[in-house]
């Protein structure tokens, strides 16, 4: 058996008894200087291990989400209403996604982009309107044609009078004209003067552009409706009235106007489709749209236009000047992570929402059909941790740059956001410190400023030594 005395032998820290040793005043300052030393190497040590370094690397797009890119947006036009306001996307895939609206949130705003209304839903079928088979080249049939200086004295005499607002030139404003003039003169026969209840009237738009801007007035033709004495008019002078979305032949006005001079709902409880075909007009022209879409990883397009298969537009009256209130490409990012990006953010490029918080405005550099269009080029940023010895994706995110115009164009103005993906993509590895690294290089600290201070304490006692000798002259 192994005796306690041969295990002393391997001690390599033999104990000097204390009655041997003296303290100093030297000694005791420098010891403290050594301490004050280990603890600011140490917090320094430890600073940097703690700290985040990074390296970054360009590499072909290795992404393991599937082949469609999710867009979300937020955009507010002033001037586009709700009604007519359309979402396309499409790409170099012949690939044509027209008028979504799933996932898309149409909301009434004013020209300071506040809400003035619910959300808007379009009604079914709005662009398959029957305008009937009549066909009158002459003016037997004429509805009351009202003006800006007649329209206020006309809409307060009749308890309810139903508007054409038209441009000549419309198409869709012709169709309805021969069915419009002979329900006026219909609906003049049965309730003749006498009655006074209800009036047809036109207005044409290209002769009042006022009084159509008043009541926001976008699509050719519009049918609205003014109920006197149960209209609200708010402090901007407007009059709330409604909007007739039904068919156009003589036979479907003619039962729109019936219904407005009785109960909404028939006798057996049913819902009269032509009543179901009213709706509130718009008390705003301007709409906010939100959502998201999905597109293919191919370069596209996303598109925001006034569309209807019912109605003209005048392309010189029309303003596509938007504000972009949020637009960014893949996932949103957690409110988990939101910790790892305040950890990150010094090295991600914060271009993931470029176009956040701007206008773009139409400053009539041309007469009409002035379209804005953005160009955009997306690159995936990702950044990878490595952590216990494991590799995983801490943040997918896809940053853009973004170059935007105002042109004139042939065709309606619209606000386009063209979109082309990089094939490459940017990598940022996270490289953690070992923590065998970290203690080893605590213990160098220790162990060099123990060892240091102590050649600096014997280098100074020997040479006080000599100095004391030399003083009482001795030799050494």
């Amino acid at each position: 058996m192994v005796s306690t005395t041969k295990i002393k032998s391997v001690d390599f820290y033999r104990k000097i008894p204390r009655d041997l040793t003296e303290a100093s005043l030297s000694g005791a300052g420098l010891s403290i200087i050594a301490a004050l030393a280990m603890m600011f190497l140490f917090g320094m040590e430890l600073s940097t291990y703690l700290a985040v370094t990074t390296h970054t690397s360009v590499i072909v797009d290795n992404s393991s989400d599937d082949d469609f890119l999710q867009i979300d947006f937020n955009v507010s036009f002033p001037a586009l209403s709700c009604e007519f306001a359309s979402v396309d996307v499409s790409d170099v895939l012949s690939t044509n996604r027209l008028n979504l609206t799933k996932t898309i949130k149409k909301v009434p705003i004013d020209p300071h982009l506040r809400e003035t209304g619910e959300e808007y839903h379009p009604t079914p079928d709005s662009d398959l309107i029957n305008h009937g088979d009549e066909h009158h080249d002459d003016n037997t049939y004429a509805a009351m044609s009202l003006t800006g200086r007649t329209f206020d004295k006309i809409s307060n005499k009749f308890p309810i009078l139903v508007v054409n607002f038209y441009a000549p030139w419309c198409y869709w404003s012709s169709r309805l004209r021969p069915s419009w003039e002979k329900a006026a003169e219909i609906t003049r026969q049965k309730y003749g003067p006498e009655d006074g209840r209800v009036l047809l009237g036109s207005v044409d738009c290209t002769e009042e552009p006022t009084l159509c801007t008043k009541y926001h007035i976008q699509g050719y033709p519009s049918i609205r409706i003014f109920h006197n004495g149960s209209d609200l008019t708010g402090d901007d002078g407007h009059q709330e009235h409604d909007s007739y979305h039904g068919n156009r032949d003589t036979e479907s006005l003619l039962k729109m106007v019936e219904e407005l001079l009785r109960p909404i709902k028939k006798s057996d409880g049913t819902t009269n489709h032509a009543a179901s075909r009213i709706r509130k007009a718009p008390v705003s022209g301007g709409c906010r749209i939100e959502g998201y879409v999905r597109a293919k990883k191919v370069p596209g397009e996303l598109v925001i236009s006034a569309v209807s298969g019912s109605h003209s537009f005048d392309a010189s009256r029309m303003n596509m000047t938007h504000f972009v209130n949020h637009l960014s490409f893949g996932r949103l990012i957690s409110d988990r992570l939101l910790t790892d990006m305040k950890r990150l953010q010094p090295y991600l490029g914060l271009s993931h929402d470029r176009l956040n918080g701007k206008w773009f405005i139409n400053e009539g550099k041309f007469a009409a059909n002035v379209t804005i269009e953005h160009y955009l080029q997306v690159v995936k940023t990702e950044v990878v941790s490595r952590r216990f010895g494991q590799e995983h994706s801490v943040i997918e995110e896809y940053e853009y740059t973004a170059h935007s115009s105002v042109a004139h164009g042939y065709y309606y103005p619209v606000a386009k956001f063209h979109f082309d993906l990089s094939p490459m993509q940017v990598l940022i590895s996270e490289n953690p410190k070992s923590f065998s690294h970290f203690i080893t290089n605590v213990c160098a600290i220790i162990g060099g400023v123990f060892t240091v201070a102590g050649i600096l304490d014997s280098i100074f006692q020997s040479t006080y030594g000599i100095m004391k000798k030399v003083e009482l002259g001795k030799n050494f």
